[in-house]
Protein backbone atom coordinates (compact mmCIF):
# COMPACT_ATOMS: atom_id res chain seq x y z
CA UNK A 1 0.00 0.00 0.00
CA UNK A 2 1.47 3.44 -0.92
CA UNK A 3 2.71 5.52 1.98
CA UNK A 4 4.05 9.03 2.54
CA UNK A 5 7.55 9.57 3.86
CA UNK A 6 8.63 12.84 5.43
CA UNK A 7 12.20 14.12 5.21
CA UNK A 8 14.04 17.41 5.64
CA UNK A 9 15.65 17.38 2.19
CA UNK A 10 14.88 15.34 -0.92
CA UNK A 11 17.65 15.05 -3.51
CA UNK A 12 16.79 14.12 -7.06
CA UNK A 13 19.89 12.47 -8.52
CA UNK A 14 22.32 10.07 -6.87
CA UNK A 15 25.45 10.64 -8.94
CA UNK A 16 28.80 11.82 -7.61
CA UNK A 17 27.61 15.29 -6.60
CA UNK A 18 24.16 14.13 -5.51
CA UNK A 19 25.41 11.50 -3.09
CA UNK A 20 28.14 13.85 -1.81
CA UNK A 21 25.46 16.43 -1.00
CA UNK A 22 23.26 13.85 0.70
CA UNK A 23 26.14 12.53 2.77
CA UNK A 24 27.34 15.99 3.76
CA UNK A 25 23.90 17.14 4.86
CA UNK A 26 23.13 13.91 6.71
CA UNK A 27 26.54 14.00 8.42
CA UNK A 28 25.52 17.40 9.82
CA UNK A 29 22.29 16.10 11.33
CA UNK A 30 19.66 16.63 8.63
CA UNK A 31 17.27 13.93 7.47
CA UNK A 32 17.92 13.30 3.76
CA UNK A 33 16.40 11.13 1.03
CA UNK A 34 18.31 10.63 -2.24
CA UNK A 35 16.31 9.37 -5.23
CA UNK A 36 18.17 7.99 -8.23
CA UNK A 37 16.98 6.29 -11.41
CA UNK A 38 20.11 4.18 -11.73
CA UNK A 39 20.78 0.76 -10.31
CA UNK A 40 23.66 1.15 -7.80
CA UNK A 41 25.19 -2.16 -8.81
CA UNK A 42 25.35 -1.11 -12.46
CA UNK A 43 26.95 2.25 -11.64
CA UNK A 44 29.93 0.60 -9.94
CA UNK A 45 30.79 -1.77 -12.79
CA UNK A 46 34.03 -1.15 -14.70
CA UNK A 47 32.01 -1.02 -17.92
CA UNK A 48 29.65 1.75 -16.72
CA UNK A 49 31.41 4.83 -18.11
CA UNK A 50 35.19 4.43 -17.87
CA UNK A 51 35.79 7.99 -16.72
CA UNK A 52 38.14 9.24 -14.02
CA UNK A 53 38.04 12.61 -12.28
CA UNK A 54 40.71 15.08 -11.24
CA UNK A 55 39.63 16.03 -7.73
CA UNK A 56 41.11 19.41 -6.81
CA UNK A 57 42.88 19.80 -3.47
CA UNK A 58 39.99 21.83 -2.04
CA UNK A 59 37.43 19.27 -3.19
CA UNK A 60 39.47 16.56 -1.45
CA UNK A 61 39.05 18.56 1.77
CA UNK A 62 35.27 18.33 1.35
CA UNK A 63 35.36 14.57 0.79
CA UNK A 64 37.55 14.16 3.86
CA UNK A 65 35.27 16.31 6.01
CA UNK A 66 32.15 14.29 5.15
CA UNK A 67 33.82 10.91 5.69
CA UNK A 68 34.09 9.72 2.08
CA UNK A 69 37.88 9.88 1.67
CA UNK A 70 38.52 7.06 4.14
CA UNK A 71 36.75 4.70 1.74
CA UNK A 72 39.17 5.63 -1.08
CA UNK A 73 42.33 4.38 0.59
CA UNK A 74 44.72 3.05 -2.06
CA UNK A 75 42.41 4.21 -4.84
CA UNK A 76 43.66 7.77 -5.45
CA UNK A 77 46.75 9.08 -7.23
CA UNK A 78 48.22 12.46 -6.22
CA UNK A 79 48.69 14.97 -9.05
CA UNK A 80 52.11 16.40 -8.28
CA UNK A 81 52.72 18.31 -11.50
CA UNK A 82 50.79 19.51 -14.55
CA UNK A 83 52.56 20.06 -17.86
CA UNK A 84 50.70 22.01 -20.53
CA UNK A 85 52.01 22.14 -24.11
CA UNK A 86 50.72 23.33 -27.47
CA UNK A 87 51.19 20.56 -30.01
CA UNK A 88 54.81 20.33 -31.22
CA UNK A 89 55.70 23.80 -29.88
CA UNK A 90 58.65 24.05 -27.49
CA UNK A 91 56.69 26.58 -25.42
CA UNK A 92 55.02 25.04 -22.39
CA UNK A 93 53.61 25.71 -18.93
CA UNK A 94 54.71 23.68 -15.92
CA UNK A 95 52.91 23.56 -12.57
CA UNK A 96 54.72 21.90 -9.65
CA UNK A 97 53.01 21.66 -6.26
CA UNK A 98 56.37 22.16 -4.52
CA UNK A 99 56.45 25.76 -5.77
CA UNK A 100 53.52 26.49 -3.47
CA UNK A 101 55.02 24.63 -0.52
CA UNK A 102 51.69 22.84 -0.17
CA UNK A 103 50.08 19.48 -0.81
CA UNK A 104 49.38 18.02 -4.26
CA UNK A 105 47.42 19.94 -6.88
CA UNK A 106 44.72 17.31 -6.61
CA UNK A 107 44.03 13.60 -6.80
CA UNK A 108 42.98 11.37 -9.69
CA UNK A 109 40.17 8.96 -8.81
CA UNK A 110 38.35 6.58 -11.11
CA UNK A 111 34.63 7.39 -11.06
CA UNK A 112 33.80 3.77 -10.30
CA UNK A 113 35.87 3.89 -7.12
CA UNK A 114 34.33 7.23 -6.17
CA UNK A 115 30.86 5.72 -6.46
CA UNK A 116 31.86 2.73 -4.33
CA UNK A 117 33.22 5.09 -1.66
CA UNK A 118 30.08 7.25 -1.71
CA UNK A 119 27.79 4.23 -1.45
CA UNK A 120 29.84 2.81 1.43
CA UNK A 121 29.73 6.10 3.35
CA UNK A 122 26.00 6.54 2.67
CA UNK A 123 25.28 3.19 4.32
CA UNK A 124 26.95 4.43 7.53
CA UNK A 125 24.43 7.26 8.01
CA UNK A 126 21.06 6.16 9.44
CA UNK A 127 19.41 9.49 8.57
CA UNK A 128 20.26 9.11 4.86
CA UNK A 129 17.97 7.01 2.66
CA UNK A 130 19.19 6.14 -0.82
CA UNK A 131 16.27 5.05 -2.98
CA UNK A 132 17.60 3.41 -6.14
CA UNK A 133 16.48 2.49 -8.65
CA UNK A 134 13.52 4.82 -8.22
CA UNK A 135 11.92 7.47 -10.38
CA UNK A 136 9.75 10.51 -9.70
CA UNK A 137 6.57 10.92 -11.75
CA UNK A 138 5.32 14.19 -10.25
CA UNK A 139 6.89 17.14 -8.46
CA UNK A 140 4.69 19.55 -6.50
CA UNK A 141 6.09 22.59 -4.69
CA UNK A 142 4.42 25.40 -2.82
CA UNK A 143 5.37 27.97 -0.21
CA UNK A 144 5.22 25.39 2.58
CA UNK A 145 6.48 22.07 1.25
CA UNK A 146 7.68 19.83 -1.57
CA UNK A 147 5.78 16.68 -2.48
CA UNK A 148 7.22 14.02 -4.77
CA UNK A 149 5.26 11.12 -6.21
CA UNK A 150 7.31 8.04 -7.09
CA UNK A 151 6.60 5.54 -9.86
CA UNK A 152 5.68 2.93 -7.24
CA UNK A 153 2.94 5.20 -5.86
CA UNK A 154 4.79 6.20 -2.69
CA UNK A 155 5.20 9.89 -1.89
CA UNK A 156 7.89 11.95 -0.19
CA UNK A 157 7.26 15.24 1.57
CA UNK A 158 10.23 17.55 2.19
CA UNK A 159 11.09 21.09 3.16
CA UNK A 160 13.56 21.43 0.28
CA UNK A 161 14.25 19.74 -3.06
CA UNK A 162 17.76 19.67 -4.52
CA UNK A 163 18.00 19.01 -8.25
CA UNK A 164 21.34 17.27 -8.75
CA UNK A 165 20.15 15.14 -11.63
CA UNK A 166 22.45 16.07 -14.49
CA UNK A 167 22.27 18.17 -17.62
CA UNK A 168 18.82 16.87 -18.60
CA UNK A 169 17.57 17.67 -15.08
CA UNK A 170 13.98 16.66 -14.42
CA UNK A 171 13.90 19.03 -11.44
CA UNK A 172 14.98 21.97 -13.59
CA UNK A 173 12.51 21.22 -16.36
CA UNK A 174 9.61 20.69 -13.93
CA UNK A 175 10.32 24.13 -12.45
CA UNK A 176 10.25 25.74 -15.89
CA UNK A 177 13.85 26.94 -15.56
CA UNK A 178 15.37 27.34 -19.00
CA UNK A 179 18.98 26.52 -19.83
CA UNK A 180 21.28 28.06 -22.43
CA UNK A 181 23.29 25.46 -24.35
CA UNK A 182 25.58 25.21 -27.33
CA UNK A 183 27.71 22.44 -28.75
CA UNK A 184 31.41 22.47 -29.57
CA UNK A 185 31.27 20.11 -32.56
CA UNK A 186 33.62 17.97 -30.49
CA UNK A 187 33.46 14.69 -28.59
CA UNK A 188 35.48 13.43 -25.65
CA UNK A 189 36.88 9.93 -26.15
CA UNK A 190 37.84 8.30 -22.86
CA UNK A 191 39.91 5.21 -22.13
CA UNK A 192 42.61 3.96 -19.76
CA UNK A 193 46.10 2.73 -20.54
CA UNK A 194 48.87 0.75 -18.91
CA UNK A 195 52.43 1.84 -19.63
CA UNK A 196 55.95 0.53 -19.14
CA UNK A 197 57.39 3.57 -17.37
CA UNK A 198 56.06 5.37 -14.26
CA UNK A 199 54.15 8.62 -14.72
CA UNK A 200 55.60 10.23 -11.58
CA UNK A 201 52.24 11.76 -10.69
CA UNK A 202 52.47 14.16 -13.66
CA UNK A 203 49.36 15.14 -15.62
CA UNK A 204 49.88 16.18 -19.23
CA UNK A 205 47.56 18.32 -21.33
CA UNK A 206 48.48 18.79 -24.96
CA UNK A 207 46.56 21.20 -27.12
CA UNK A 208 46.01 19.87 -30.63
CA UNK A 209 43.97 21.38 -33.52
CA UNK A 210 41.07 19.02 -32.79
CA UNK A 211 41.10 19.86 -29.06
CA UNK A 212 43.02 18.96 -25.88
CA UNK A 213 44.56 15.54 -25.35
CA UNK A 214 45.03 14.79 -21.64
CA UNK A 215 47.10 12.02 -20.06
CA UNK A 216 46.11 11.83 -16.40
CA UNK A 217 47.95 9.65 -13.83
CA UNK A 218 46.13 6.80 -12.10
CA UNK A 219 47.41 4.41 -9.44
CA UNK A 220 50.21 2.13 -10.59
CA UNK A 221 51.61 2.38 -14.09
CA UNK A 222 48.25 3.44 -15.48
CA UNK A 223 46.78 6.64 -16.88
CA UNK A 224 43.40 7.92 -17.99
CA UNK A 225 43.14 9.50 -21.43
CA UNK A 226 40.68 12.22 -22.43
CA UNK A 227 40.99 12.67 -26.17
CA UNK A 228 39.02 15.56 -27.67
CA UNK A 229 38.18 14.98 -31.31
CA UNK A 230 36.08 16.68 -33.99
CA UNK A 231 32.49 15.42 -34.05
CA UNK A 232 32.64 14.24 -37.66
CA UNK A 233 35.61 11.97 -36.85
CA UNK A 234 34.02 10.34 -33.80
CA UNK A 235 32.58 7.32 -35.63
CA UNK A 236 35.89 6.74 -37.42
CA UNK A 237 37.93 6.75 -34.20
CA UNK A 238 35.41 4.68 -32.26
CA UNK A 239 35.24 2.23 -35.16
CA UNK A 240 38.97 1.51 -35.22
CA UNK A 241 40.00 -2.05 -34.44
CA UNK A 242 41.57 -2.54 -30.98
CA UNK A 243 45.00 -2.80 -32.57
CA UNK A 244 44.58 0.34 -34.72
CA UNK A 245 43.11 2.31 -31.82
CA UNK A 246 46.01 1.33 -29.57
CA UNK A 247 48.51 2.32 -32.27
CA UNK A 248 46.88 5.77 -32.54
CA UNK A 249 46.97 6.15 -28.75
CA UNK A 250 50.66 5.25 -28.74
CA UNK A 251 51.35 7.80 -31.48
CA UNK A 252 49.59 10.57 -29.57
CA UNK A 253 51.20 9.68 -26.23
CA UNK A 254 54.70 9.43 -27.67
CA UNK A 255 57.37 7.32 -26.00
CA UNK A 256 57.90 9.07 -22.64
CA UNK A 257 55.78 6.37 -20.93
CA UNK A 258 57.29 3.53 -22.97
CA UNK A 259 54.97 1.08 -24.64
CA UNK A 260 51.30 1.66 -23.85
CA UNK A 261 48.40 -0.78 -23.80
CA UNK A 262 44.73 0.17 -23.82
CA UNK A 263 42.90 -1.54 -20.96
CA UNK A 264 39.15 -1.90 -20.72
CA UNK A 265 36.76 -0.22 -23.13
CA UNK A 266 36.52 3.15 -24.81
CA UNK A 267 33.71 5.66 -24.45
CA UNK A 268 32.60 8.70 -26.43
CA UNK A 269 30.71 11.72 -25.07
CA UNK A 270 29.44 14.84 -26.89
CA UNK A 271 30.90 18.09 -25.53
CA UNK A 272 28.63 21.04 -24.84
CA UNK A 273 28.38 24.13 -22.68
CA UNK A 274 25.17 24.58 -20.68
CA UNK A 275 24.06 26.83 -17.86
CA UNK A 276 20.68 27.29 -16.18
CA UNK A 277 19.20 30.76 -16.33
CA UNK A 278 18.74 30.65 -12.55
CA UNK A 279 19.73 28.26 -9.77
CA UNK A 280 16.70 28.42 -7.47
CA UNK A 281 12.92 28.44 -7.39
CA UNK A 282 10.31 27.88 -4.68
CA UNK A 283 11.90 25.33 -2.29
CA UNK A 284 14.26 24.20 -5.04
CA UNK A 285 18.00 24.57 -5.64
CA UNK A 286 19.93 23.28 -8.66
CA UNK A 287 23.40 21.85 -8.10
CA UNK A 288 26.19 20.53 -10.31
CA UNK A 289 25.42 19.63 -13.92
CA UNK A 290 21.75 20.47 -13.44
CA UNK A 291 22.89 24.10 -13.05
CA UNK A 292 25.98 24.14 -15.29
CA UNK A 293 27.98 21.93 -17.61
CA UNK A 294 31.31 22.96 -19.09
CA UNK A 295 34.01 21.74 -21.48
CA UNK A 296 36.43 19.28 -19.81
CA UNK A 297 39.47 21.28 -20.97
CA UNK A 298 40.48 22.20 -17.39
CA UNK A 299 39.06 19.13 -15.63
CA UNK A 300 36.85 21.33 -13.46
CA UNK A 301 33.34 20.00 -14.12
CA UNK A 302 32.99 17.80 -11.04
CA UNK A 303 34.92 20.28 -8.91
CA UNK A 304 32.39 22.99 -9.79
CA UNK A 305 29.65 20.65 -8.59
CA UNK A 306 31.49 19.84 -5.36
CA UNK A 307 32.00 23.56 -4.71
CA UNK A 308 28.24 23.97 -5.13
CA UNK A 309 27.74 21.13 -2.65
CA UNK A 310 30.10 22.63 -0.06
CA UNK A 311 28.44 26.06 -0.30
CA UNK A 312 24.94 24.60 -0.09
CA UNK A 313 25.80 22.44 2.93
CA UNK A 314 27.16 25.49 4.74
CA UNK A 315 24.14 27.65 3.90
CA UNK A 316 21.62 24.99 4.91
CA UNK A 317 23.41 23.91 8.09
CA UNK A 318 23.82 27.54 9.19
CA UNK A 319 20.08 28.10 8.65
CA UNK A 320 19.10 24.91 10.48
CA UNK A 321 21.26 25.79 13.48
CA UNK A 322 19.71 29.27 13.60
CA UNK A 323 16.22 27.77 13.57
CA UNK A 324 15.42 29.20 10.13
CA UNK A 325 13.41 27.59 7.34
CA UNK A 326 16.02 25.74 5.28
CA UNK A 327 13.89 25.98 2.15
CA UNK A 328 13.15 29.69 2.34
CA UNK A 329 13.97 32.08 -0.49
CA UNK A 330 16.45 33.98 1.68
CA UNK A 331 18.48 30.84 2.41
CA UNK A 332 18.49 29.67 -1.21
CA UNK A 333 19.34 33.15 -2.51
CA UNK A 334 22.49 33.09 -0.39
CA UNK A 335 23.54 29.88 -2.13
CA UNK A 336 22.77 31.25 -5.60
CA UNK A 337 24.66 34.50 -5.01
CA UNK A 338 27.66 32.57 -3.73
CA UNK A 339 27.92 30.18 -6.64
CA UNK A 340 26.53 31.78 -9.80
CA UNK A 341 29.33 34.27 -10.47
CA UNK A 342 32.10 31.72 -9.90
CA UNK A 343 30.43 29.15 -12.15
CA UNK A 344 29.64 31.57 -14.98
CA UNK A 345 33.20 32.91 -14.87
CA UNK A 346 34.75 29.44 -15.08
CA UNK A 347 32.35 28.41 -17.85
CA UNK A 348 33.44 31.48 -19.82
CA UNK A 349 37.13 30.80 -19.23
CA UNK A 350 36.90 27.17 -20.39
CA UNK A 351 34.90 28.22 -23.44
CA UNK A 352 37.51 30.81 -24.44
CA UNK A 353 40.41 28.41 -23.80
CA UNK A 354 38.83 25.71 -25.94
CA UNK A 355 38.20 28.11 -28.82
CA UNK A 356 41.68 29.59 -28.49
CA UNK A 357 43.54 26.28 -28.48
CA UNK A 358 41.34 24.08 -30.70
CA UNK A 359 42.60 25.51 -33.96
CA UNK A 360 45.77 25.78 -36.01
CA UNK A 361 45.57 29.40 -37.15
CA UNK A 362 49.20 30.60 -37.25
CA UNK A 363 48.85 34.06 -35.60
CA UNK A 364 46.65 32.61 -32.85
CA UNK A 365 49.05 29.72 -32.31
CA UNK A 366 52.03 32.09 -31.97
CA UNK A 367 50.16 34.32 -29.51
CA UNK A 368 49.03 31.46 -27.28
CA UNK A 369 52.50 29.88 -27.27
CA UNK A 370 53.98 33.17 -26.13
CA UNK A 371 51.28 33.38 -23.48
CA UNK A 372 52.19 29.94 -22.12
CA UNK A 373 55.87 30.91 -22.04
CA UNK A 374 55.20 34.21 -20.26
CA UNK A 375 53.07 32.60 -17.54
CA UNK A 376 55.67 29.86 -17.05
CA UNK A 377 58.44 32.43 -16.51
CA UNK A 378 56.62 34.63 -13.98
CA UNK A 379 56.43 32.65 -10.72
CA UNK A 380 53.71 34.77 -9.00
CA UNK A 381 51.47 34.49 -12.06
CA UNK A 382 52.18 30.77 -12.42
CA UNK A 383 51.44 30.22 -8.72
CA UNK A 384 48.15 32.09 -9.08
CA UNK A 385 47.04 29.69 -11.82
CA UNK A 386 48.23 26.76 -9.68
CA UNK A 387 46.10 27.98 -6.79
CA UNK A 388 43.13 28.02 -9.17
CA UNK A 389 43.90 24.43 -10.18
CA UNK A 390 43.94 23.46 -6.49
CA UNK A 391 40.59 25.21 -5.99
CA UNK A 392 41.92 27.46 -3.23
CA UNK A 393 41.12 30.88 -4.73
CA UNK A 394 38.19 33.07 -3.72
CA UNK A 395 35.76 32.98 -0.81
CA UNK A 396 35.71 29.27 -0.07
CA UNK A 397 33.09 27.36 1.89
CA UNK A 398 34.55 26.10 5.16
CA UNK A 399 34.48 22.45 4.07
CA UNK A 400 36.72 23.27 1.10
CA UNK A 401 39.20 25.07 3.34
CA UNK A 402 39.57 22.09 5.65
CA UNK A 403 37.52 23.75 8.43
CA UNK A 404 34.52 22.35 10.26
CA UNK A 405 31.08 23.91 10.18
Amino acid sequence: MPHDQTTDIAILGGGLAGLAAGIGLAAHGLDVTVIDRGEPGDQTLESFDGRSSAIAYASCNLLKAIGVWDHLEGRHQPIKEIRVSDGPSLMHLHFDHRDLGAGPLGEMVENRHMRLALHARAKELPNLRHLAPASVTEIERDAATVRLTLADGNTISARLLLGIDGRASQARRAAGITATEWGYDQVGIVCSIEHELPHGGVAHERFLPSGPFAILPLTGNRSSLVWTEKQHLADTVMGLSPRAFEAEVQRRCGDFLGKVKVIGGRWCYPLTLQFADRYTDTRLALVGDAAHGIHPIAGQGLNMGLRDVAALIEVIVDAARAGLDIGSGAVLDRYARWREFDNVTLAGVTDVLNRLFSNDIAPVRIARDLGLAVVDRIPPLRNFFMAHARGTVGTLPKLLSGDRL
